[in-house]
């Protein structure tokens, strides 16, 4: 009995000296302490993200409430390339999806620099070699005009689009004038929050075609039926309604299982020392909370911080004189709006190889090197147009280091296939369903 006694009390002292060093460090208590300072409810729940089941907790339109068989619905469309029936080129039909562009692999980003929906072939691991078929003229490709945002994380963002000119709400009211029939804009006309409008204009915009005849062929029907059932048979079927599914999708797409999201129920165990750093400099010394803010590290702030446009080398095809690069004033038309940009979150960030609105960042910390010495990468910025926030922070090369480190390991959520189908009800492909793609996917 006393040799068993001794023996559960050397186990214990033995679990106990190979404790993790920082559980219950100051540092712990430091970045608790700091988050809750700069709280607007003075409690760290305020960057909190609720699990993606949650619904009651998921902000969300009131004109589009969340279900389950919504979600269901909208998971599938969204990978779904089945409808991509309304190209250019009658070679790329039924060959790409939503999710060309945002996929989980590249945290629902694009895994090339500019996005490429019809037009496009291939996919690689993580979408790195999606490239055109050369069967298609380039300037007639469905790219973006500027680096695709994720849609991880956003349902804590009312607008959408680095320009934010999807929303009929927030910063959008008092924008009518900019909703111009015949455009995407005008689809704010339908009173809809951020999400919900850019999924009916995208569909649009990108492509994508449905009606009762191509929903029921591809064994949709009876889902949108259940789902959409208070809505006349002869207006269920279409972009609207798809589109509203796919953003009741979106919304639960939380990077819930960050480290981070796990530290801030409890588990400190999540972060190591180096991270907490990281995190201190980040809500403290390097200011990054005065933009990046709320669960999801956003906001709906516009700033101008001098970044480069497209590199054409990089991209398909991109015109200089695109309008997108004023940022906020492409919509608004505002003088003081040129050159401002949405805040975007930051979660999942680790393997992206393409960072700002025009791609020219490599890396996370290339981004934070870069606010750190505050020199404008695009001349064509005047300074005084640049943010009052874009000044030097005075960070050393081991606190770049920690909040890199902080940033980048400690915000993502590698278990976002979660939100991926395991088949789509067409049998397709997917995101895309071309033969390259195929044979990267080892599908059909």
């Amino acid at each position: 009995m006393k040799n068993s006694i001794l023996f559960i009390s050397l186990l214990a002292l033995l679990l106990t000296s190979c404790a993790p060093e920082n559980e219950g460090t100051h540092l712990d208590e430091e970045l608790l302490n700091i988050m809750k300072s700069i709280s607007p409810t003075n409690d760290i729940s305020y960057f909190m993200l609720p699990d993606q089941s949650n619904y009651s907790q998921i902000p969300q339109d009131p004109n589009n409430k969340i279900t389950a068989k919504k979600v269901l619905l909208g998971k599938s469309l969204f990978h779904e390339s089945a409808f991509g029936t309304d190209g250019k080129f009658p070679i790329t039909k039924e060959e790409y999806s939503c999710a060309s562009c945002h996929h989980a692999q590249s945290g629902f980003q694009a895994g090339i620099a500019q996005g490429l929906g019809e037009g496009g072939e291939g996919f690689g691991v993580k979408g790195e070699s999606r490239k055109r078929n050369l069967l298609c003229d380039a300037a007639l490709c469905d790219v973006q005009p500027i680096r695709s945002p994720t849609i991880l994380n956003g349902a804590y963002q009312p607008l959408m689009l680095w320009n934010g000119q999807f929303g009929a709400h927030n910063l959008n009211i008092g924008t009518e004038a900019q909703w111009t029939e015949g455009t995407p804009k005008a689809v704010n006309k339908l009173g809809f929050e951020g999400l919900e409008t850019q999924a009916i204009a995208g569909l649009k915009v990108h492509r994508m075609s449905f009606d009762k005849v191509s929903v029921e062929k591809n064994g949709y029907k009876d889902l949108f039926d259940q789902v959409f059932a208070d809505v006349p048979e002869d207006s269920r079927y279409n972009v609207e309604t798809a589109g509203l599914a796919i953003a009741a999708y979106e919304r639960t797409v939380m990077a819930y299982e960050a480290p981070f999201q796990k530290y801030l129920r409890g588990n400190t165990y999540q972060l190591s020392d180096a991270q907490k750093e990281g995190a201190i400099l980040f809500f403290g010394k390097a200011q990054c909370s005065n933009c990046h803010t709320g669960p999801a590290l956003n906001s709906m702030e516009f700033h101008a911080y001098g970044m480069n446009e497209f590199n054409v080398a990089e991209v398909t095809h991109y015109d200089p004189k695109d309008p997108t690069k004023l940022g906020r004033a492409s919509f608004t038309t505002k003088e003081e709006d040129k050159y401002k940009f949405k805040v975007p979150q930051l979660y999942n960030l680790k393997n992206i190889e393409f960072l700002g609105h025009g791609a020219s960042f490599k890396s996370i910390r290339e981004v934070i090197e870069y606010k750190n010495t505050a020199i404008a990468q695009n001349n064509e910025v005047p300074k005084a147009m640049l943010s009052n926030y874009f000044v030097g922070l005075g960070l050393s090369a081991d606190e770049v280091t920690s909040l890199t480190d902080f940033i980048k390991y400690s915000l993502y959520d590698p278990y976002l296939d979660r939100f991926v189908p395991s088949s789509l009800l067409s049998g397709n492909c997917f995101p895309n369903n071309d033969l390259v793609s195929q044979s990267d996917l080892g599908c059909k």
